[in-house]
């Protein structure tokens, strides 16, 4: 049964820094995209970032490039999103998901698996 479980949420002031986890389980995801996506309240989910897990190599949308960092720990079998300088309209769940697609998938559909979502409040 694959598992994807987000940590790493919780309330951060404006121009602070967080580091979310999502531990993968239940399968090989070397031929997988893991990506990130956020969803506000009253808003559609948005693509932040992906990376594939067997290269490492990581995609952005214009709107995420400079403060979201995707990366992938294969040891460990995670997949981290590294957030800086952030503020007050990054507040949102944050999901991790996995998808089978070729090349830069943003599209939620595009995903099979997806974990529960952690929720990042950024004050003012």
């Amino acid at each position: 049964q694959v598992q994807l479980v987000e940590s790493g949420g919780g309330l951060v002031q404006a121009g602070g820094s967080l580091r979310l986890s999502c531990a993968a389980s239940g399968r090989t995801f070397s031929g997988y995209i893991m990506g990130w996506f956020r969803q506000a309240p009253g808003k559609e989910r948005e693509f932040v970032g992906l990376v594939r897990w067997s290269s490492g190599t990581t995609y952005y949308t214009d709107p995420m490039k400079g403060r979201f960092t995707v990366s992938r720990d294969s040891a460990k079998n995670t997949v981290n999103l590294q957030m800086n300088k952030l503020k007050p309209e990054d507040t949102a769940v944050y999901y991790c998901a996995a998808s089978r697609s070729v090349g830069t998938p943003t599209d939620t559909r595009s995903y099979v698996y997806w974990g529960q979502g952690t929720q990042v409040t950024v004050s003012s």
